[in-house]
């Protein structure tokens, strides 16, 4: 079971994890030491928005604004399984 994030957390990458382009596959990716993810545009954003300085809740904000819908329960629920496997954490 995945433990949430909190509203107020502050995530931010892995510091050894960084978002990069595959030419190959025309797709973002999530490098890390022990591999890499492939990213869909949803992700590659919320990802893009952990800067440690925005809260979960904002990130959800912002990307609820751009598509019409309140999506807080998706970016907790993405942020949360990245956190369990050590790939963003709480900037704080």
């Amino acid at each position: 079971m995945t433990m949430a994030l909190a509203a107020t957390a502050r995530p931010v990458l892995w510091r050894l994890a960084r978002i990069d382009f595959d030419p190959v596959r025309q797709r973002r990716v999530l490098l890390y030491p022990e591999g890499a993810m492939f990213l869909n545009d949803t992700g590659a954003e919320v990802l893009g928005l952990c800067d440690g300085t925005r809260t979960v809740a904002e990130i959800a904000g912002v990307l609820s604004a751009k598509y019409g819908s309140d999506v807080s329960t998706d970016v907790t629920d993405y942020l949360s399984s990245l956190a369990e496997r050590e790939l963003v954490r709480d900037a704080a």
